[in-house]
């Protein structure tokens, strides 16, 4: 089972690098438009807010020992941990992101491969699966960061109340799509102001920041190659966990992509949330090595950024398979809305937190479906996506047109 594991993640990272390079090439120049476009940075925002998740938070402390264990992790060994932390977060898998983005926008409109009904049943699964899972792991990781509650056994009931009214503040967001930005914009001024805080708090100079910075740059971009397939069981967790948010990421976002031309989308999704993840990774990196002490107000600012990524994260992918399967506040009611997410995705939650459910396997069943879509093109719509010159007519590039839409 590993085996075939491990050979599905590395044909689909092929497959997925080929299609990037395809699409870069073949629609270089064309303008990416949304039907609801917002600005570069708001796209940003939404993108790196809904992308990522409380792992971005709650991991690297955990994760820097491991990946500095030379004797025990020698996988590890061919660069620096920081290098490591950022090459399983930053730069390029986030071309998945660019990929989905853009068939979602541009080619998926044409080819409508997603209305499929068994097709659109199997991704809102992913879907569901996928946002149960981020819960998930906030509630096993919670526990890390709140001592002074309780190790998640003794006091454990805290912890699941915490998680419950998380995803409720999620499923009560995602009744309005002007939350959205709202949400995503203020996630990343409190991400931005924690790096700040946790950067200060440390006694950080510029000069050791432009060390770490360096290290990640050359420890990275001098292996990147090594990132593009499985290093062992723990990166292939990493990229499994990539491919189940690529589609539904991509489907979401495409919405909000505002007039970027391809090979611009590409960079700015390549290079902009990358920055962002560097500092942040550098300054933990910082607490890593000289043994700082996170315990009372710094885990407790972590805990409330991770707080506002899951409920974003959530918020976005409820919206989506909601409004896939027309399970809208329109039709059942605000209140029967909320109810019967929460109580899915919470059922769901202790699935995944009880290792019942496997994120692999949601992956796997992602890789599946890129090899469907491509496949279902090449035989039935060739024509329709090589007559492509533009963004569907109906998609207008304008920035206030969300604020009408809920």
């Amino acid at each position: 089972m590993a085996t075939i594991l491990s050979l599905t993640i590395s044909f689909g990272i092929v497959m997925a690098l080929a299609l990037v390079a395809f699409c870069v090439i073949k629609w270089w120049n064309l303008r990416v438009v949304g039907v609801t476009p917002v600005p570069l940075f708001t796209f940003i925002a939404i993108l790196f807010t809904s992308g990522l998740d409380v792992g971005l938070i709650m991991f690297p402390l955990g994760e820097f020992p491991t990946y500095a264990d030379s004797a025990n992790a020698a996988d590890y060994g061919f660069t620096n941990p920081l290098s490591i932390e950022f090459g399983f977060w930053g730069f390029l898998i986030w071309s998945f992101y660019f990929l989905t983005s853009f068939y979602f926008c541009v080619i998926e409109p044409r080819v409508k491969f997603f209305e499929i009904p068994f097709v659109k049943v199997l991704n809102n699964i992913v879907i569901v699966a996928t946002c149960a899972f981020t819960a998930s792991l906030f509630l096993i990781y919670l526990p890390y960061y709140m001592p002074e509650v309780g190790d998640g056994e003794t006091v454990i009931t805290t912890f699941y109340v915490i998680v419950f009214c998380v995803i409720l503040a999620a499923a009560y967001s995602s009744t309005d799509i002007k939350f959205v930005k709202v949400l995503s914009v203020g996630s990343t001024f409190l991400f931005l102001g924690l790096i700040a805080f946790m950067w200060i708090y440390a006694g950080m100079s510029f000069g050791d920041m432009a060390l770490n910075l360096s290290d990640l740059a050359s420890g990275y971009f001098g292996n990147i190659h090594k990132f593009a397939s499985p290093i062992n069981d723990y990166h292939e967790f990493y990229l499994f966990w990539w491919f189940a948010w690529s589609i539904m990421i991509g489907q979401f976002t495409a919405r909000f992509v505002g007039g970027l031309r391809v090979q611009y989308l590409l960079l700015a999704l390549l290079v902009i949330p990358s920055i962002p993840l560097a500092i942040w990774f550098s300054v933990l990196y910082f607490y890593f090595a000289n043994g700082i002490d996170t315990t009372g107000v710094l885990n407790i600012a972590m805990v409330i950024v991770g707080v506002t990524f899951v409920i974003n994260s959530l918020d976005s992918l409820i919206r989506l398979y909601s409004d896939n399967f027309s399970l809208t506040t329109d039709r059942f009611g605000k209140a029967t809305y909320v109810a019967g997410n929460v109580a899915v995705l919470f059922g769901l939650t202790l699935a995944f937190q009880s290792q019942w459910l496997q994120i692999q396997w949601i992956g796997a069943i992602v890789v599946g479906i890129y090899v469907v879509c491509v496949a279902y093109i090449l035989l039935m719509k060739r024509a329709e996506v090589a007559a492509i010159k533009g963004s569907p007519e109906e998609n207008e590039l304008d920035f206030k047109k969300i604020e009408s839409v809920h």
